[in-house]
């Protein structure tokens, strides 16, 4: 989602850019985000990266990945004239919220925690336009173009040149005082602001816990993500089937996988947050699997309804809640309600239900066993 105003960029000269750029920090805190920072759009050594990463197929399914050109690693490519890109982040874990405990009760549904609440693309583009406007009122007319998990951005990358936190083991964005649970989103501008200092220095040490935990080894290298492997990639990005041999290391998770950031030491350091936006809608973090199993699409349409789950549709949900239910412990509930989907009209459905019902079988027969 992007907010944007687009203008052809004159060269211009600001007053005091240093004050400037303290302000804007200040103003975005303001706006509720914990850290802002500015960075160039040089991004050369990103982009190698990510040519080695596509030209392994680690992106799987997600084309997306490979069009646009060098738009995506040469943001003035994307938006003419832009000269920095000012990166934000806002944590998103709300209070009291469970995490590894839902993991370890197999009857409930694991939603990442990103999910739980009201879509952060619209919450976050708001407060960018907010942002936008501030800096419109004290320079005047200038270009900028807000994005948030949108187009073809280099997000991660770009926070790290601003300053905001290192990639971590599981190529995802660390900051020393908050983990990796936030989101972040930038604003691309054609404002000459001085640049902040990378975050260069890496604090995972000799730490592979996130490697370690993986429930499907999809960290095949540091830094380096096999998506086609990740439990967010199969249970979101993943249009068709869900391969059988990943299916039962899936276990609960339903919507996404937050494994490797829990198990990460900093995690300890992320703070709750007050968004009341971000908090759990509908008992998503602890709902069980057969009461989201019985949802019908209207249920789902309704239930969703400004979330980011909505983007899987009804059919991935329901894929995905009987692979949780084929492995879920069994019970009367379970079964019953497998079979109720058995002539469900989608393939995709049906052929999960199939398989989750044979698991279900083969565990109620090994407990007749050793009851007997």
């Amino acid at each position: 989602m992007t907010v944007s105003h687009l203008r052809q960029p004159d060269a211009r000269d600001l007053d005091d850019p240093a004050d400037l750029a303290a302000r804007i920090k200040q103003w975005g805190r303001e706006l509720g985000f914990q850290q802002v920072g500015i960075t160039d759009t040089d991004l050369a050594s990103h982009e190698r990266y990510l040519e080695r990463w596509l030209a392994a197929g680690y992106q799987g399914e997600m084309d997306y990945m490979t069009k646009h050109g060098t738009k995506r690693t040469r943001p003035a490519e994307l938006v003419p004239g832009t000269l920095r890109v000012i990166s934000v982040r806002m944590d998103y874990l709300p209070p009291e919220v469970e995490t590894t405990r839902v993991l370890g009760r197999p009857q409930k549904a694991y939603v990442s925690r990103y999910a739980l609440g009201r879509d952060y693309h619209k919450l976050i583009r708001k407060r960018l336009a907010e942002l936008a406007k501030r800096i419109e009122a004290e320079v005047g007319d200038y270009g900028y173009r807000a994005f948030v998990d949108s187009a073809p951005v280099m997000e991660r990358a770009l926070a790290q040149k601003a300053g905001l936190g290192w990639f971590g083991k599981n190529a995802m964005l660390l900051n020393p005082q908050a983990g990796s649970l936030f989101f972040l989103g930038e604003l691309y501008t054609d404002l000459p602001l001085p640049v902040d200092t990378p975050f260069e220095r890496e604090h995972c040490g000799s730490c592979s816990a996130c490697q370690t935990a993986c429930p499907t080894g999809a960290i095949v290298d540091d830094k380096v993500i096999d998506a086609r492997r990740c439990i967010s990639y199969l249970t979101i990005e993943l249009h068709g089937s869900i391969p059988e041999r990943f299916r039962e290391a899936i276990g609960n998770r339903v919507y996404g996988c937050d494994d490797c950031q829990l198990v990460c030491p900093f995690t300890r350091f992320t703070r709750a947050s007050d968004e009341p936006d971000f908090a759990p809608r509908h008992d998503l973090d602890r709902a069980d699997l057969v009461t989201l199993f019985a949802w019908s699409e209207e249920e789902f349409l309704d239930k969703t309804q400004g979330s980011a789950i909505r983007r899987i549709g009804y059919e991935r949900w329901l894929r995905n809640l009987a692979v949780g239910l084929g492995n879920a412990p069994w019970s009367r509930a379970v079964e019953g309600a497998l079979h109720a989907r058995l002539a469900y009209p989608s393939e995709l459905v049906r052929e999960h239900v199939r398989w989750a019902l044979e698991r279900q079988r083969a565990k109620r027969q090994a407990r007749i066993a050793s009851d007997a």
